[in-house]
């Protein structure tokens, strides 16, 4: 069983910065198998969950949703099993649950047959 767990949530000031780390047990986050991309996802209060960024595993090329291109960055460290999204010029909108999942395409990432975390939480005060 996969188990995808993100952490690093908080509240912050506009402006700032915060690095959300993203693990799975069960599943190294090496790029093979049906774990060869991880996604990060954010859902405001009230509105549609969105995508923010993903990452290949096996290259580290990374995609950007234009809200937050120039913004985040998205990286992997393999050898620590962990997906990172750091997070800078933080604004209020940012405010949002992010989730983590990971499967085998970026195009299909959304899937529920992927393995998605519960979600940590991101406050951006003004």
């Amino acid at each position: 069983q996969v188990q995808v767990v993100e952490s690093g949530g908080g509240l912050v000031q506009a402006g700032g910065s915060l690095r959300l780390s993203c693990t799975a047990s069960g599943r190294a986050f090496g790029g093979a198998g049906d774990v060869r991309v991880v996604a990060w996802f954010r859902q405001a209060p009230g509105k549609a969950r969105e995508f923010a960024a993903g990452i290949y595993l096996s290259d580290g090329i990374a995609v950007y949703a234009d809200s937050v291109k120039g913004r985040f960055t998205i990286s992997r460290e393999k050898a620590e099993n962990m997906v990172y999204l750091q997070l800078n010029n933080l604004v209020p909108e940012d405010t949002a649950d992010y989730y983590c999942v990971a499967g085998r395409t970026l195009s299909n990432i959304e899937s529920t047959d992927n393995y998605w975390g519960p979600g940590t939480q991101v406050t951006v005060s003004s």
